[in-house]
Parts: structure tokens; C-alpha cells; sequence
């Protein structure tokens, strides 16, 4: 390190957050959080069943599944009222939900000086707070649209899973491509990104992601 740059890292170990950091997707505890802190917004859930219905039927995806929620939990909120909400949510509810031995993991790359990405379909209205409170040096995650200083539901990135985790992670080795890259994450829709690294694991995986993972010679860990 010379003139105050920071050397590219000779490491990068990129983590997934829900059901890999997790017992639990963290989405529905954080509006659930949200709704507990703002009672009203229950007057707005009425459009719920219809929502999941719909996601059901095959009528709507992943990211508008997510964006409906949203929109219906936060409606039009502050900046102020989400900061506030997010620090009730990482109070109250994430402690409980992260794996000791997910931030063992983490703790051992942060100890051997590899810079530390946190990838996640979740959103930014909190991914951020989490990945600055375990130590990570970025996050990647879907981003939430704002209209005139207020949360309007919408999504202004792709919905980060799959095929969109694989993207991300071509810009992340096309930044540092001295680097070795280690990558973890629980789903079967993960292993594409999984492929792509130096040195995977599937973590706390279904039997099907097992299997995908065993025939492509990935390691797979449980830290449940």
C-alpha cells in the first residue's frame, strides 16, 4: 500500500445473506418489524392474499412478489422512518436469526485479511446496515425505488438471485482479477454463481441442491 491506495485484495470471499447467514429470510422479519412499529400499515395488507395468489399461480415473479410487499408494508416512508425501522429490526430480530457458525466463517476471511461481500436478493433498505455491522467491506443487493423522498415499492435493480448473482459476481472478478474468490450460499439457484468461484461451499442446502452440488464436485457444509 503506497500514496494512501489501497492494493487490490489477493482474496475475496463473497457470502449470501438468507438461509446462509440465517436460519430465515430476512425480508419478512424486517416488515414484520416495520408493521409492529407502524400499526397502520396493517390497514394496507388487504391486498395480501391476492399478492400470493398470484406469485402462486405463476402470474408474477420473485421481484414483483417482493416489490407488492413492500409497497404494501411501507407504503410511502421516510428515510427517517426506514433508518429507524432498520435499527428496531437489527435490535430485535437479527441477532436471533444469524448462524454462529455463519459468522465463524466470516470471522476466519476477515482474520486472514480477504475482503468480505455480502450478496443478497434482499433489499437495500437494510442489507447495507447488516453488512457494515458483521464487518463486510460491500454489499451487493436489489435496490429499492424512492419517488420525492418516500419508498414507492418499486425495484430499480434486478432482483439479485440467480442469473443477476452471476452478473454480479463477473463485475466483482472483473474489479479484482488478481484475486482468489471463495463463495458460499444455501439455494440451488445459487450454484450457478457457486461455479464461478475459486473455492465454493453450499451451505445448509436442500437434498436437490445437495445432489446439483455433489455432481459438479462442490462442497456443501452445514452451519445450522
Amino acid at each position: 500500500m503506497t500514496h494512501g491506495v489501497v492494493a487490490d485484495p489477493a482474496r475475496v470471499a463473497v457470502f449470501d445473506l438468507d438461509g446462509t447467514l440465517t436460519r430465515h429470510d430476512t425480508l419478512l422479519y424486517f416488515l414484520l418489524t416495520c408493521l409492529r412499529r407502524n400499526p397502520a400499515a396493517w390497514l394496507r395488507l388487504w391486498r395480501l392474499p391476492f399478492t400470493l395468489v398470484r406469485f402462486a399461480l405463476g402470474l408474477s415473479d420473485r421481484g414483483q412478489l417482493k416489490a407488492s410487499l413492500i409497497r404494501q408494508v411501507l407504503g410511502a416512508a421516510t428515510p427517517a422512518e426506514i433508518e429507524q425501522w432498520t435499527e428496531g429490526f437489527c435490535t430485535e430480530q437479527l441477532r436471533g436469526l444469524l448462524l454462529p457458525r455463519a459468522l465463524a466463517a466470516v470471522d476466519r476471511h476477515r482474520q486472514a485479511g480477504d475482503r468480505l461481500v455480502l450478496m443478497s436478493a434482499s433489499v437495500d433498505l437494510y442489507v447495507p446496515r447488516i453488512a457494515a455491522l458483521l464487518g463486510f467491506d460491500e454489499a451487493l443487493c436489489t435496490g429499492v425505488g424512492w419517488t420525492a423522498g418516500h419508498v414507492d415499492g418499486t425495484l430499480n435493480t434486478a432482483n439479485r438471485r440467480g442469473p443477476e448473482k452471476s452478473r454480479c459476481l463477473q463485475g466483482l472478478r472483473a474489479r479484482f482479477p488478481a484475486a482468489v474468490f471463495a463463495a458460499y450460499g444455501n439455494a440451488e439457484s445459487d450454484i450457478e454463481h457457486l461455479l464461478m468461484v475459486d473455492e465454493p461451499t453450499l451451505v445448509n442446502a436442500r437434498r436437490a441442491a445437495r445432489r446439483r452440488a455433489a455432481h459438479h464436485g462442490m462442497p456443501c457444509a452445514e452451519w445450522r
